[in-house]
């Protein structure tokens, strides 16, 4: 038998949309520590290059794992995702990743009209690896990719502040809903970790409703089957679940969002 794992799950992603991931993941694995890194420091990923953005990853999750030695790894991120998990794993193969791609598979099942759309970022939408989807999955569907600029900055804020301007949100995501032959889009693949945050503001100022798939609790799911199927060491309660965040001094708002999801803020290791 494998040595036992140690018992935690380190969630990564750009900004605090993984929080969304860590609620559900900690009502199905209370028994695994939950560390939530938010690489704040680079957010928002969609600026970067995307060489750029792979070295830092790669040096960052190396940095992380040295100071956590987690035994499983939730990428809750769908850009951090499709450009850099592949690398991870050969970089890091001792270590056991879960990744978040967009909900294409289960967004092609439920369509009537055949009409989806995926909401993602810009990044998330150029990748090749969300067309290998689209390829695979919905083949029969008319699919969409919608890039916003501004929906996870947006989502951001929302979640400091409890305030957004609903007509951006309505500017965003408008370019999702289209009319063909007499179709209309139906379902909306919520294809970012932060776009959850603002689904009540969308389904309000949408032109018409739609099925929006959030991603969030599938992944937790995912997470629980791998984990059921993995042996770890007793988790330590003395330890708490904690949120660490790469640029060091988050805001005091986003101090008191970690602790609502149960998280303790930490220092970024050095």
């Amino acid at each position: 038998m494998a040595e036992p794992r140690d018992p935690s799950v380190l969630f990564f992603d750009s900004g605090i949309g993984g929080l969304s991931v860590v609620k559900e993941a900690r009502i199905i694995l209370p028994g695994l520590r939950h560390i939530y890194v938010s690489d704040d420091a680079a957010f928002p990923y969609g600026a970067w290059d995307e060489a750029e953005l792979l070295d830092r990853l790669t040096d960052l999750f190396g940095a992380l794992i040295d100071a956590f030695r987690p035994g499983l790894i939730v990428i809750a991120c769908n850009t951090a995702s499709t450009l850099a998990i592949g690398n991870l794993r050969l970089a890091f193969p001792d270590q056991i990743f879960v990744g978040t791609v967009p909900a294409i598979k289960p967004a092609a099942e439920r369509t009537h009209s055949g009409l989806v759309s995926v909401l993602a970022t810009p990044g998330t939408v150029r990748r090749q690896y969300t067309r290998d989807l689209i390829r695979q999955y919905a083949g029969q569907c008319h699919v969409r990719l919608v890039g916003s600029e501004h929906l996870a900055e947006l989502a951001e804020d929302y979640m400091r502040t409890g305030f957004v301007d609903e007509a951006d949100v309505a500017r965003e995501i408008a370019p999702c809903f289209i009319e063909e032959g007499g179709r209309r889009t139906d379902i909306i693949v919520l294809a970012c970790t932060h776009y959850p945050f603002l689904a009540n503001r969308m389904r309000k100022t949408a032109p018409w409703p739609v099925d929006w798939i959030d991603t969030s609790e599938a992944i937790a799911r995912r997470t629980l089957t791998l984990v059921e199927q993995m042996h770890f060491e007793p988790r330590d309660f003395s330890l708490p679940d904690i949120a660490v965040f790469t640029s060091g001094d988050p805001r005091t708002e986003v101090m008191r969002l970690a602790s609502g999801f149960g998280l303790s803020t930490v220092p970024f290791p050095d």
